[in-house]
């Protein structure tokens, strides 16, 4: 009979439910390893643990701290340290404002049982991406199925080079439904896989174009300055990009200036898996002026709605590969001195700066390097009234002041 097994998870969508801070030591200190309790080993810190909350709420019986430490209920602790005695560690802790005894839950057994050929899709640190640390691991796991045979007797455990996975078996899991236990959800990683040989071999044609495509942009990038590692602008899901992915970075550019650009627009067309360019082109915005956090800057919202624009409208988009336009997007959230009386704020597309390509190469042909700039309500006004010769005044007045291209908010 084929055993099963589970991932367990918090079930974040739970109405009402409480949220539980990053770990603290005695002191009221932030601990300064709290992934100890995640890597399918015995935690080196045996100190009194103490977990603030961070939003009230329902209390569950399982529930994720920060960087998704399993948090149980003493009652649930009981039970799976006497099931799985040798799979778990218990670690008891306090928690704000709550008189019931609640533990860390830390699997200490690391089983190497991820079965690559039946997963959806499995993706590896490379040595080129520049975690030495990482290389041979797991960077992604998509539906993830594991290979019974190499479980053995554990019942509780991380799955090795993806420790995000918190597995249990069936046994477990029904004794856990049958206790009450609140706040979990389960996913079998046991069984036929589920997607098709060919769907299969179609994600791993989209893996290998997204693998081309990222490297080769990434490339150009680090040739305009120094590519920001550690922002943190999330990833967007979903929309008119051809990938259904909208990526933005920021590069540190000579002089003090900050460049934003679009990361996705020139990506294959997700739909059809072949090499292309998609759109044919990426959006930048430099500025001079200082930027306190690049990643929540006006900036890059301002990047955000032209990009938008850019990928809704086939005639837009068309337009500034070849050359000048203006439009208006939301100024909602823009600095005041950029916004009409009308709400908005205009920007031009399409200026040739002597300081940046106007295109880079990728594997599947040109993309066009397209600039945004900011522009004054006064500039948007005087280019709405004169049209193409106000342009021609505007860029001329832009090249004699010194700052091209450039985005500001001052006068």
């Amino acid at each position: 009979m084929l055993k099963r097994y589970f991932d367990l998870a918090d079930d974040v969508y739970l109405p009402g439910r409480w949220e539980l801070g990053h770990p603290l030591d005695r002191n009221g200190h932030q601990l300064e390893d709290p992934w100890q309790f995640r890597v399918g080993e015995p935690a080196p810190f045996k100190g009194h643990v103490q977990i603030p909350v961070e939003r009230s709420g329902i209390h569950l019986d399982f529930s994720h701290a920060a960087f998704s430490i399993p948090v149980v209920h003493v009652r649930v602790a009981s039970l799976l340290a006497e099931m799985a005695p040798n799979d778990v560690e218990i670690i008891p802790v306090g928690i704000n404002g709550q008189p019931d005894r609640f533990c860390i839950l830390n699997a200490t057994r690391v089983v190497r049982c991820i079965d690559d050929k039946t997963s959806e899709e499995v993706r590896y640190w490379k040595p080129e991406d520049g975690r030495p640390e990482k290389t041979g691991q797991y960077r992604a796991v998509y539906g993830m199925r594991i290979d019974t045979s190499k479980v053995g007797d554990a019942k509780l455990f991380r799955t090795w080079g993806w420790t995000v996975a918190l597995i249990v078996s069936e046994d477990i899991k029904e004794a856990l439904e049958r206790a009450g236990v609140t706040g979990m959800k389960f996913k079998e990683v046991t069984g036929p896989s589920s997607i098709s040989p060919a769907e299969r071999e179609r994600n791993q044609r989209l893996i290998e174009l997204r693998e081309q495509t990222d490297a080769a942009r990434e490339a150009f990038w680090r040739t305009l300055g120094r590519l920001d590692e550690e922002a943190i602008i999330p990833i967007v899901v979903g929309g008119s990009w051809p990938a259904r992915r909208q990526v933005w970075r920021i590069i540190h550019r000579p002089g003090g200036r900050t460049l934003l650009v679009t990361d996705g627009l020139s990506d294959f067309f997700v739909d059809r898996a072949e090499p292309s360019v998609g759109f044919g082109l990426e959006l930048a915005l430099e500025t001079n002026e200082p930027l306190q956090e690049a990643e929540k800057s006006w900036p890059l919202l301002l990047l955000e709605r032209v990009a938008d624009e850019v990928a809704e409208h086939e005639q837009v988009r068309e337009k500034v590969k070849t050359g000048l336009m203006s439009m208006e997007v939301s100024g909602k959230g823009m600095p005041q001195s950029l916004v009409t009386q009308n709400g908005r704020v205009g920007v031009l597309l399409g200026m040739e700066p002597s300081v940046l390509p106007r295109s880079f190469t990728m594997p599947s042909g040109e993309v066009r390097l397209v600039t945004v700039k900011a522009l004054l309500p006064t500039e948007l006004a005087y280019l709405l009234e004169h049209g193409k010769k106000g342009r021609d005044e505007l860029l001329r007045r832009f090249d004699r002041e010194g700052h091209g291209h450039l985005s500001r908010v001052r006068e």
